[in-house]
């Protein structure tokens, strides 16, 4: 006897494959760019909202062409090469950062091993440049990908794809791809799990190259390649003591853990891997989250608003990630009313001005983040309030290029 469960696994990995695959076409004839965190179907709606002149998606389009512009004018790119520290391998190609909340120790003649104060960022960080540089490539790389994408222009994918073989193909200033020296504490370690946050954005460059195929100098070739190095890092943060050790963290660093390990799985067609991340992932809005929606592993840091605000973000990032496998986790419920919805509900308060952030806070309150979620929410849940909130809080954020074009 044919075993059920095998056979609905069976039909739900196909009509995964066929849907990351299969040309997607909408009810007009056109096609939409199969991206992966980015709605396709939204990105070629607003291009036709564009080219009937609607004025705030032509307006969103002139802000992106600026920025897009001015990087092709500089011609600047980035390498882990540019870097004036070795790492301990003795391979610039690895990359390398300290941990930002960690200082010396006053009370030792060397300082070492340095101690942590949460929240307050030393300076030295920015000392060695592969977290600016790669955080530059994946907003570089992006905006000049969406700048493609809606003017067919083939200045900006071209630098766009030398942005990105410089960081990831090219064999003089490719970065390896593992993060084994990633936020190490000096005196302590070269390197630690939780180093992994740091590439937490890197699914940009992966709807960046999506946008780019098959243009000038952004062949097929190029795309398998990145999407090689890509499948290399995923099985590096699987398989590494390292990638291992962040995998077991329980709160943001876990949400993006999961968040990273979905992105690449489905960038690189290992659905299994994506399919059972996803699984984990409802596991850690079990043990994250209380009944009311509150978050007490972020609540309890000194930049508490940050990190609410950061997690609830990584939780929406994943929930658009698994509707490429057909999964809905907008209103997943987990257990005692535990879901990502209620999570959201319960700051709405606090940015109503109803109820005073009562948390420890020692930055000032920003809400970067917090705008994507609203929107995003807007939609998801069909409530346009949570889209006039976002106007009030912060009109100048919301009226964004990247959010303008991308929702």
């Amino acid at each position: 006897m044919i075993n059920s469960k095998i056979v609905i696994s069976f039909f739900l990995f196909f009509s995964i494959v066929s849907n990351l695959h299969a040309q997607n076409s909408s009810t007009n004839g056109s096609f939409f760019p199969k991206t992966l965190a980015i709605d396709g179907k939204v990105l070629e709606k607003n291009l036709e909202l564009i080219s009937a002149n609607d004025s705030d998606k032509v307006k969103a389009l002139n802000s992106l062409l600026k920025k897009a512009d001015k990087l092709v004018l500089e011609a600047k790119t980035f390498s882990v090469m540019d870097k004036k520290q070795v790492p301990p391998s003795g391979d610039k190609h690895d990359y390398m950062s300290t941990g930002p909340y960690w200082w010396p120790d006053p009370s030792k003649p060397d300082g070492l091993p340095y101690i942590r104060k949460d929240g307050q960022r030393n300076p030295t960080y920015y000392d060695i440049t592969d977290s600016q540089e790669i955080d530059k490539v994946e907003d570089a790389a992006l905006t000049l990908a969406l700048a493609y994408y809606f003017t067919k222009e083939n200045k900006y994918a071209d630098f766009a794809a030398k942005l990105l073989k410089t960081w990831f193909l090219d064999a003089e200033t490719r970065q390896n791809p593992n993060l084994n020296f990633g936020q190490g504490i000096p005196g302590l370690n070269t390197g630690r799990g939780t180093g992994l946050i740091e590439t937490r954005d890197l699914f940009r460059v992966g709807d960046a190259a999506v946008l780019i195929q098959n243009t000038p100098n952004w062949n097929t070739k190029d795309h398998e390649d990145l999407k090689k190095w890509f499948s290399d890092y995923l099985t590096w943060m699987i398989e590494s003591p390292i990638g291992i050790d962040e995998a077991n963290s329980n709160n943001n660093h876990g949400t993006f853990y999961s968040e990273q390990v979905i992105a690449f799985a489905l960038f690189t067609n290992r659905l299994d891997i994506a399919i059972n991340e996803i699984e984990v992932f409802k596991n850690r809005m079990e043990s994250q989250l209380k009944p009311d929606g509150s978050q007490p592993f972020e609540l309890s840091r000194t930049k508490s608003w940050n990190y609410v605000n950061m997690n609830l973000y990584g939780y929406f990032l994943i929930a658009k990630l698994a509707e490429n496998c057909n999964l809905s986790l907008w209103n997943e419920q987990i257990s005692d009313g535990k879901n990502m919805k209620n999570a959201l509900d319960w700051i709405v308060p606090y940015l109503k001005n109803e109820k005073n952030w009562e948390y420890e806070q020692i930055q000032k309150i920003g809400y970067g983040e917090t705008i994507k979620i609203l929107i995003l929410a807007a939609k998801k849940y069909s409530n346009p309030d949570y889209d006039n909130l976002a106007k009030i809080i912060d009109l100048k954020t919301y009226n964004s290029d990247s959010i303008q074009l991308t929702n």
